[in-house]
């Protein structure tokens, strides 16, 4: 079940295609492409392959020939399958408090290595969302030749001023393929997890996803 949520409190509560039909959900404007990742030339040429890589000694190989026998003979770990957002999502979450200013909020994200963080009110309920690459927008950070006065307002801004809102969230029983399929269409980050009050209890991000391809039990087991 999916939610969204703004300043006045939830506005939305329906699927995933009842969400879609809300009404197309804005993309989060971000600083640049990342490029795919390719080989250098120079990797390509076999003689610079042979320098860079020698032959291992045989000792070493018998070691490597000795550690994956090691762990052919570990016993197999029973695997279940992934369905649902709690079963990925980061808990408990880092939040922002919507009575603090653009300054005090890259803080948090910075101090917990954050990207982006869901900004909550006074009870708790979810209000947005902030981002780092949303801060750091082409059109909303002034430019080098700004005065000091100019980069000090934009960071004593209240929070409410400068969050994505309303924002989708998502409740911890949904499936996880209808949050992968949201976070595409939508081009966010995550989606922050919420109770049926509209608290934040968690955060399934990109990268939790990704987490769970690679983890056991894997994602291939979805049923």
């Amino acid at each position: 079940m999916f939610s969204v949520y703004g300043k006045a409190g939830r506005v939305f509560r329906g699927s995933m295609e009842e969400l879609r039909q809300v009404g197309p959900l804005s993309r989060i404007s971000r600083p640049h492409a990342v490029a795919p990742v390719g080989l250098d030339p120079l990797d390509q040429n076999p003689l610079r392959t042979s320098e860079a890589q020698p032959p291992p000694h045989p000792d070493a190989a018998h070691r490597v020939a000795l550690a994956a026998y090691s762990l052919s003979n570990k016993p197999e770990l029973p695997r279940h399958p992934l369905t649902r957002v709690d079963a990925v999502m980061s808990s408990p979450v880092t939040t922002v408090s919507d009575a603090f200013t653009v300054d005090q909020a890259w803080q948090i994200l910075a101090r917990n290595h954050l990207g982006q963080a869901p900004v909550v009110g006074i009870r708790g309920i979810l209000v947005g969302l902030i981002s780092r690459a949303h801060l750091m927008a082409p059109d909303r950070v002034p430019g080098p030749e700004s005065h000091a006065l100019v980069w000090r307002a934009l960071m004593m801004q209240p929070v409410v001023e400068v969050m994505w809102t309303p924002v989708p969230s998502v409740s911890p029983d949904t499936d996880i393929r209808r949050v992968a399929r949201v976070l595409l269409d939508a081009g966010l980050p995550g989606l922050p997890v919420v109770d049926e009050q509209g608290g934040v209890t968690g955060f399934i991000s990109r990268s939790d996803i990704l987490r769970a391809v690679v983890a056991d039990p894997p994602l291939d087991l979805w049923t």
